[in-house]
């Protein structure tokens, strides 16, 4: 009798991006890369079929998903039907919100409409106080009343928001559990925000319940699709939870996609010793950075598109500007690139469906992607359809085609530069002391110029830069997080330690039911604090010389501190976190050889047609060494080195190239 095949144990990280899906195997202390075309009406096809070419045998292990799912409903507007449900008089807290003017200059601001219609805004007599106390108490009559109400409406979803809440949760406790009985998500805001601030936490819980119905019927899909493997979902935070949690809270995973790639860039700062990293993610619709400096950015609240979250998430900005990202000419007569983006569908017009010029058509046409060696070869280009799309751009403009390419680059360059300024510069942060880091599907094409106007002399690209989202998450922890509103003035350690308890011993258990070892749960418990009488406060790591910590926070964020005033501890932000065992790819052994001569290649830099040498990243060895003008080809990525850079291949595959 023939033996039976053993199953392979793997372990699967998964990035779905506008453009493309990546995937990461570890497999055997191998590492494996795959990169498919998203299908944004079903994001779960692409999934599936890319693990089928990937993984056609039998296999098990874990699969870690970066969804978009609930971003693209949020950007798009394609959420459900929801229902609010708040204490009476509060029912328009969502179109009052905080009277800011996110635009001063704007002679007409315009906000985004809320998600939920006026008459689907219900108003219920109760009042909770901010002490906890019931001032009007819930009764059976009125409950029943707004159930009769809510029904009438059929939402798909619910969010129940009353007002302070927070500090007694038992109305939200009683409307939804009667609520339970309509057969739709209900989503409670002292479940999913504790906090105070009730323009923040309506906001968070309707977009939590707008994009509930969907996440859960795509997590279902994709469930059903891997049969018995486990499945977990990246969070905004950097950590991953069970699918049950995700459809639950899908708010958590707005940001799951851009989250992975800092926590596998920050994981690889950590091993090769690097101080600072801005990181430069730029994929096909946009571009994510952040900066890295002694462990991952987090902070506790966003704004998606007008609307604040009040989750925690990893520090990333983002700007609309990727390799599909649209070039047009604009009523002044100005090159505009994107925010539109062609996606995966039609794509760019080198991709062959799409007519429109991209900033990949104009990377092609300018010789920076070489036509036959996109995805290893297995997607050729066509440089006639692309050299087509800049051609008709370039006449609207008045200009010659390549010089129409080189402006689609240098204004898609100027918006990341923009973007790498606001999170340092603008942060207190010299740019000029950092590496960049450059990863995803083309920031390798565009960081070297990037770096030389901020001043950096330093590029890293990873070994698979192209997929490291996908390889981030791949490594993601699990995790728990956890919020609770204390509002207590010069508290002590102690006190904040013991309020803090119960939520680390909660997540802690959570994650042992998982089968998480007790040995590898670490709590990182952090502290919102504020002068008596701010309105916004500093996130401090709680530990010894809290005070001390919160005022030097304070004083870099602000440029003073008083340690002689009173300190306000508003809450508490809790994450448990369980690592995972991880199969890193085997190193690559050091040799001193010099990287083979390439093939030469002709390309456009700075309207000149230059001879650059063209390397394949596989054959480059270890310690090997190349000099611009020169593309590095590879799988996921291609790398343009400009003239007066020069690069070097370390141990364990990554290149480094440093301005001469």
């Amino acid at each position: 009798m023939p033996r039976r095949r053993r199953r392979r144990l793997v372990q699967v990280g998964i990035d779905t991006g506008g453009t493309f899906t990546d995937f990461v195997v570890r497999d055997d202390g191998r590492i494996r890369v795959h990169k498919v075309l998203s299908t944004p009406d079903d994001p779960a096809r692409a999934v599936l079929a890319g693990l089928a070419e990937l993984l056609p045998g039998a296999w098990s292990g874990e699969v870690t998903y970066g969804s978009t799912v609930a971003t693209n409903a949020l950007l798009e507007r394609r959420g459900a039907r929801v229902c609010l449900v708040t204490t009476a008089g509060f029912e328009d807290v969502l179109e009052i919100g905080r009277q800011a003017r996110p635009r001063v200059y704007a002679l007409e601001p315009r906000l985004p409409a809320p998600l939920v219609r006026r008459a689907d805004r219900l108003g219920v007599r109760e009042r909770t106080s901010h002490d906890a106390r019931i001032v009007t108490r819930l009764g059976s009559v009125e409950l029943r009343r707004l159930v009769r109400r809510v029904r009438a409406r059929r939402p798909a979803a619910v969010a129940v928001v009353l007002l302070h809440s927070y500090a007694r949760p038992e109305h939200e406790q009683r409307i939804g559990a009667a609520l339970a009985a309509l057969g739709v998500p209900v989503t409670l805001s002292h479940a999913l925000v504790r906090e105070h601030r009730e323009y923040e936490r309506t906001s968070t819980c309707v977009v939590n319940a707008y994009v509930a119905p969907a996440m859960r019927r795509h997590l279902e899909r994709l469930a059903r699709g891997l049969g018995r493997r486990p499945l977990r979902v990246m969070q905004s935070s950097g950590g991953a939870v069970a699918p049950a949690l995700a459809a639950r809270e899908p708010v958590r995973t707005i940001l799951s996609g851009p989250a992975g790639g800092v926590v596998g860039a920050a994981a690889l700062a950590e091993r090769l010793g690097l101080d600072a990293a801005l990181t430069i993610d730029m994929g096909g619709t946009s571009t994510d950075v952040a900066l890295v400096a002694g462990g991952i950015p987090r902070r506790t609240e966003c704004v998606i598109d007008g609307m604040p979250l009040r989750v925690p998430v990893i520090d990333i900005h983002t700007v609309g500007a990727g390799g599909g990202s649209i070039a047009r000419r604009d009523a002044g007569g100005s090159l505009q690139v994107g925010p539109e983006s062609a996606g995966a569908d039609p794509g760019p017009a080198c991709y062959g469906r799409g007519t429109l010029a991209t900033v990949t058509d104009a990377n092609l046409v300018l010789g920076r992607l070489v036509a036959d060696r996109f995805l290893g070869g297995a997607m050729p280009l066509d440089l006639r359809r692309a050299q087509a799309a800049i051609s008709r751009l370039a006449r609207q403009l008045r200009l010659s085609a390549p010089c129409a390419a080189e402006g689609v680059v240098q204004v898609v360059n100027a918006a990341m530069i923009r973007a790498l300024r606001v999170i340092s510069l603008e942060r207190g942060h010299d740019p000029r002391l950092f590496t960049l880091m450059a990863f995803g599907g083309a920031a390798a094409l565009h960081a070297c110029e990037l770096a030389v106007e901020l001043g950096i002399g330093r590029v890293l690209v990873p070994a698979h830069p192209g997929v490291l989202s996908a390889a981030g998450m791949a490594a993601a922890p699990r995790s728990r997080a956890f919020s609770t509103t204390v509002r207590l003035v010069d508290p002590s350690l102690a006190a904040l330690a013991r309020l803090a308890a119960p939520w680390q011993r909660r997540g802690a258990a959570e994650l042992r039911r998982e089968g998480v070892p007790r040995a590898a749960i670490a709590n990182r418990t952090t502290a919102l604090m504020r002068y008596v009488g701010q309105a916004h406060e500093v996130e401090v790591p709680l530990g010894a010389d809290l005070r001390g910590r919160f005022d030097a926070a304070h004083a870099q964020a602000y440029g003073h501190g008083d340690s002689r005033r009173s300190v306000e501890v508003l809450a508490l932000c809790v994450e448990v976190t369980g690592a995972v065992r991880r199969r890193e790819g085997a190193a690559r052994r050091r040799s001193d050889r010099r990287a083979p001569v390439g093939a030469r290649h002709r390309l456009v830099w700075r309207g000149r047609v230059l001879e650059a040498a063209r390397h394949e990243r596989e054959v480059l060895g270890p310690t090997a060494r190349i000099g611009g003008p020169a593309l590095v080809t590879e799988y996921s990525s291609t790398t343009f080195v400009p003239p007066g850079w020069r690069g070097r291949v370390d141990g364990e595959g990554h290149l480094h190239l440093e301005r001469r």
